[in-house]
C-alpha cells in the first residue's frame, strides 16, 4: 500500500458548537503516503470548504501521485494533509510547554464546576466568551481571576461582538488580568478601536485565516495560527516569519483534529514556537482517538476509501 484515504467519526464528549452549528462528532481524513501520514479535517462553521468537497479532491490528487505526478491542492484542508503527509519531520530536541486547557460551556454550569477545569492550577488557560449573555460571562472570568490570581486567561470571542459590545466588555476587566483577547470583533479596524481606548491586549486568529489586512498596534500581543484553516504550510511559515519580526508571540493552535493531527501540529509548535505553550487541548473534547498503543491510526476506527499501491 503506497496511498491511501481514510474517513474516520469519533464523538465529542458532548455536543459542541462551532459559529452557531452544533456538532456531535468529528469528522475527518486520514491521507497515507509512502513517506507518512496526514490528516484533512475542515472545521465546521470555520472552514471554507466541507468534508465531501476534501475528500473529492483528496481522491483526485492521490490519483496524480499515483501516476507520479505532482498535486497542488487548492483546499485548505488537503493542502494541509498533503503537506504533512509529504514533510521531512526534523527531529525534535525538547519537549513542548504543557498545552494550556480549553474551558467552553455556559457560565452558570462552568460557575458550578470550576475546579474540576481549573484543579492542577494551570499558568493559562482559554476561555470562549461572546456565546452567553455578557453578566454571566463577566462573573465567571471575576470568579476564576479572584480564585487563581496567578492564572494567565487567554479570552476567544470568534469575531462575536460588535464594536460596541467588544467595548462594554472589556470596560469591565483589567486588561493587566488578561493575557489576550482573540478576535473580539470581525474587522481589524473595530478591534484596533477596542483595544486601544480599552488598553486590553489583543491576538489575531480567524481574522488571519480570512484573509483581512490587519497591522501592528501596541496592543497585539500574539497571532493563533490554525494550519488546517491556513493549509498549505508555507502560509503559516510566512505568519511566523512576520511574528518573529514583529516581536509576537506564535500559538500554533487546534481544530479539534484526532490524535494524529494533534501529534504533527505538537512537533510544528515546537519548530515555529519551542517556548510557547500550544492551544492544543481540544483532546480532551473527543471520546475516543484513532491511535493504537503503537502509536499508529488504528484499522478498525477508520473507513477505507481509496487504496492504491
Amino acid at each position: 500500500m503506497r496511498y491511501a484515504l481514510y474517513r474516520y467519526q469519533l464523538p465529542f464528549t458532548q455536543p459542541l458548537s462551532f459559529h452557531g452549528r452544533v456538532e456531535s462528532v468529528r469528522q475527518g481524513l486520514l491521507l497515507r503516503t509512502p513517506l507518512g501520514w496526514g490528516e484533512i479535517a475542515p472545521l465546521p462553521g470555520f472552514s471554507q470548504e466541507s468534508l465531501a468537497e476534501a475528500e473529492t479532491e483528496a481522491r483526485a490528487c492521490l490519483e496524480q501521485l499515483a501516476r507520479g505526478e505532482t498535486p497542488a491542492p487548492r483546499l485548505p484542508s488537503v493542502q494541509f494533509g498533503f503537506d504533512c503527509a509529504r514533510r521531512h519531520w526534523p527531529a525534535q530536541d525538547k519537549p513542548l510547554p504543557e498545552p494550556y486547557p480549553l474551558i467552553q460551556g455556559a457560565p452558570q454550569d462552568l460557575l458550578k464546576h470550576w475546579k474540576e477545569w481549573l484543579h492542577q492550577t494551570p499558568a493559562k488557560a482559554k476561555l470562549k466568551v461572546a456565546r452567553y449573555p455578557m453578566r454571566d460571562e463577566l462573573a465567571l472570568i471575576r470568579l476564576l481571576l479572584d480564585r487563581r490570581p496567578t492564572l494567565n486567561l487567554v479570552l476567544d470571542a470568534n469575531q462575536g461582538w460588535t464594536r460596541e459590545e467588544a467595548w462594554a466588555f472589556c470596560g469591565h476587566l483589567d486588561p493587566n488580568r488578561i493575557e489576550y483577547l482573540e478576535d473580539p470583533c470581525a474587522s481589524f479596524e473595530d478591534i484596533a478601536f477596542v483595544a486601544s481606548r480599552t488598553g486590553m491586549p489583543i491576538a489575531l486568529d480567524e481574522l488571519l485565516v480570512q484573509g483581512k489586512p490587519w497591522q501592528p498596534i501596541p496592543q497585539l500581543k500574539a497571532l493563533v495560527l490554525k494550519p488546517m484553516l491556513l493549509g498549505a504550510l508555507a502560509n503559516s511559515e510566512a505568519l511566523v516569519a512576520r511574528a518573529r519580526e514583529l516581536r509576537l508571540k506564535v500559538i500554533v493552535s487546534s481544530c479539534f483534529e484526532s490524535g494524529v493531527g494533534l501529534g504533527q501540529l505538537a512537533r510544528l509548535a515546537a519548530e515555529w514556537a519551542p517556548d510557547q505553550a500550544p492551544g492544543l487541548d481540544t483532546r480532551r473534547w473527543l471520546a475516543s482517538d484513532l491511535l493504537g498503543a503503537d502509536g499508529e491510526p488504528d484499522p478498525a476506527c477508520l473507513e477505507t476509501l481509496y487504496l492504491r499501491d
